[in-house]
């Protein structure tokens, strides 16, 4: 079982379309920032930290599910509930639920994989397996 933690926002003017609705590449703007803040809350150190000890340059996003349930607007503050529902050998699965007080307005998942630059051609990246000490961290 994964730890979950809640980073929250507060949503902006600037955040919406004209209708005045968070523009929806913005709700995965916060899951992404909201993966991050899982990993500092576990205690995992920062992704400029892991590259400089371990070469491990982050996360990168490799597939995106998103269901929209309710509309959010400026103003607000929503949570957005971070937690880890699944641990293969080199991605893991990011479970994200946004909420207003309560309301679930979006869910989201996201499979990722710890990268290190490409021995071969430092343009590329390279997948590894999930660190043993990380995953323990978050479990």
């Amino acid at each position: 079982m994964s730890k979950s933690w809640v980073y929250e926002v507060d949503v902006l003017f600037g955040d919406c379309d004209p209708a005045g609705i968070v523009f929806f590449p913005n709700f995965s703007k916060w899951m992404d920032a909201s993966s991050l803040h899982f990993f500092m809350q576990c205690g995992v150190p920062p992704w400029r930290e892991l590259v400089k000890t371990r070469g491990i340059i982050g996360t990168p996003l490799l597939e995106i599910h998103t269901k929209f349930i309710r509309p959010a607007t400026y103003g607000e503050r929503l949570q957005i509930e971070t937690s880890v529902v699944e641990w293969g050998d080199k991605v893991f699965t990011h479970q994200h639920s946004v909420r207003r007080d309560g309301t679930l307005l979006c869910e989201g998942r996201e499979t990722r994989a710890f990268c290190i630059k490409h021995p071969d051609d430092p343009d590329r990246i390279k997948a590894i397996p999930v660190p043993p000490d990380i995953k323990a961290m978050c479990s």
